[in-house]
């Protein structure tokens, strides 16, 4: 069976995180997605998470670019630009996500595409927004959630700024630019006209902290971290985290009086609020023995049975053996020439008619030769674009 968007091709000059994932997604699908990198492959081929590279290949850039071709061309030369133009031309849909002013200067922003194909969908992604007093400024992942203000409402009172463990901003704008496109897409059906897309890391990390944000606004509270773990620093007991005799449970917003008797601890008979804020470190603290005279598949079937809102805490390990994990099938893998068997974590949404496919990431540029062919090059003229490093 054919995903989803067979048919739509995709000119990729992204790289580094929001892009690529964005363009994955769109792979997965079943979309042509021709990623378009510089002769020494994208910048995430030669750095990788915890520096791990396998046989050579960047363990980060096998995750994020699934599903897509490989072609290497020197814009900067005249004729590797005209082979973009040509790749551009018969595509419906191009994704950058280079500083804002990179694809002008190349020739290549949407002012200039627009005019020779006005049914291009043009996303552009980027750090801060296309104008405004951060212009110049480099965007990133972890920049932008300090300035999203997302840094403050981790961790225990008295803790430092505490990051997201992982790269929340980009993988958020990743989401809006598929979300973005697609609408741009079913926008062309009515009108035959493309447009231009433009996301950044900040609006779509505020865009997460919406509730939280909005909370301050209306009501000038500002978040205040917790001394004993509350799950958030605007809701009250008993949510949180609490130890167990052999790991960590988590609770949400759940009657008191009834997860105290649960976990066997008097004193809160008959309360039903679910979001006690007052003094609520302190009942945290009184609740915390009772869940740690238990193991965690102890108080799960207590509190399953009692349908309150909990969840074993999970370790990596504990998450590759968990069973709702493994029934949904969401770890997959796939064969890759250099690096091997590489598992990794798959598409999460699934179609009925039209699933998503799981293809290994491209070598660096091994569709060249195979996507010039197809935009009308020579094998005369491929042989010799080898020859002056324009591929």
């Amino acid at each position: 069976m054919s995903g989803a968007l067979e048919g739509l091709r995709v000119a990729d000059f992204s790289q580094l995180v929001q892009g690529p994932n964005s363009t994955q997604f769109l792979g997965d699908m079943g979309a042509d997605v021709i990623k378009i990198e510089p002769r020494n492959g994208e910048w995430h081929r030669h750095w990788s998470m915890r520096d791990s590279f396998l046989n050579g290949e960047s363990l980060s850039f096998l995750v994020f670019n699934r599903a897509k071709r490989s072609i290497t061309l020197n814009l900067k030369d005249s004729r590797g630009k005209e082979a973009a133009l040509k790749i551009i031309q018969s595509s419906d849909v191009l994704i950058e996500n280079f500083r804002p002013g990179v694809m002008d200067r190349l020739g290549l922003g949407y002012d200039a595409l627009s005019r020779i194909h006005p049914r291009l969908i043009y996303c552009a992604s980027c750090g801060w927004g296309q104008d405004g007093p951060y212009l110049e400024r480099p965007g990133q992942d972890l920049l932008a959630q300090a300035v999203s203000g997302v840094l403050m409402l981790q961790g225990l009172v008295d803790d430092p700024p505490s990051p997201v463990g992982m790269g929340v901003a980009d993988l958020t704008a990743s989401l809006h630019i598929v979300v973005g496109v697609l609408a741009a897409l079913y926008e062309r059906n009515r009108t035959g006209l493309g447009q231009r897309v433009d996301v950044n890391l900040l609006n779509s990390i505020l865009s997460l902290a919406t509730q939280e944000l909005s909370v301050y606004f209306n009501t000038g509270h500002e978040p205040r971290r917790s001394e004993a773990g509350m799950g958030h620093p605007y809701i009250g007991a008993p949510m949180g985290v609490y130890k167990t005799l052999d790991g960590y449970v988590v609770v949400a917003m759940m009657p008191l009086g009834k997860v105290a008797e649960l976990v066997g601890v008097p004193g809160f008979e008959g309360i039903e609020s679910r979001n006690f804020l007052e003094n609520r470190d302190a009942i945290k603290q009184k609740l915390e023995p009772g869940f740690a005279s238990k193991t965690t598949a102890e108080l799960i079937e207590i509190l399953m049975e009692a349908d309150i809102w909990a969840a074993p805490v999970n370790t990596f390990p504990q998450v590759a053996s968990d069973p709702q994990v493994q029934h949904n099938r969401t770890i997959t893998q796939f064969d890759h020439p250099t690096a091997g068997k590489f598992r990794t974590i798959g598409p999460p949404v699934r179609f009925s008619r039209t699933p998503s496919s799981i293809k290994r990431p491209p070598l660096t540029g091994e569709h060249t030769v195979e996507i010039l062919k197809e935009v009308g090059y020579t094998e005369e003229q491929i042989a010799e674009f080898s020859r002056d490093q324009v591929i």
